[in-house]
Formats: C-alpha cells, structure tokens, sequence
C-alpha cells in the first residue's frame, strides 16, 4: 500500500481537491534545508523531547499520534510559511493536516525503518 493509499484512508475530506497539493507540501517541508529529510525531523523532534513519537513513525510499530501542539513546538516555522506559500495553503492549514499526514509520510518514506538523509 503505497502513501496516497493511506491518505486516503486518511480521508478524502481532509485532503479534497482544493488541497490536492497538501501531501507534496509535508514531503517538501520534510526535504527542505531548514529541516534535513527524515535524520533532521528526527533531531528536531529528539531536541524537544518527542524522539518516541517520531521514532514510532520510522519503526515498523504503530505510529503513535501527534497534537497539534506537541507538532507546533517542533516545526520549523521559517519552512512551514515558505512550503505553504509555495503550495498555496494557509500556514494553520498546513499545520493542521501535518498532524494527519506527517505520521505517514515519514512511515512511507522509511521503509525498512531507516532514516534516509535529506533528499533522499
């Protein structure tokens, strides 16, 4: 099952047409050089003591869920503003559906439960 599977078991609604670019979004947020790919997000999320959370994400586990403040507290804002201007959402927008997304995409984009380096 591939990652726009699992959106859209997600749901539809969340992503919809009008947001069609939000999962392009999270991947570019993750590969931008603000945050470093999968080994970066895993330190900032490490930094502010939420290294299990992400941790469940790469590992072959259940992907243990994520609040939108505990997200807050990790993002880097500098790349959030520029990938959600880019793709045309809103900052909170995007926010909102990373709380959503997030936890799949890194799954999806760590196979073998491995951290793969930035652009990878």
């Amino acid at each position: 099952m591939g990652i726009f599977d699992e959106v859209e078991k997600i749901g539809g609604s969340l992503i919809g047409e009008q947001h069609a670019g939000a999962l392009s979004a999270v991947t570019e947020y993750i590969n931008s050089p603000q945050v470093g790919g999968i080994s970066g997000l895993q330190k900032m999320f490490e930094e502010k003591g939420l290294g299990g959370i992400v941790g469940s994400w790469i590992g072959g586990g259940q992907n243990q869920p994520i609040s939108a403040d505990q997200l807050n507290s990790v993002l880097h804002s500098d790349a959030l503003n520029q990938v959600a201007s880019k793709f045309g959402l809103d900052t909170s927008q995007l926010q909102s559906m990373m709380t959503q997304l997030l936890p799949h995409v890194v799954d999806s984009m760590t196979p073998n439960g491995q951290a793969a380096a930035a652009g990878q």
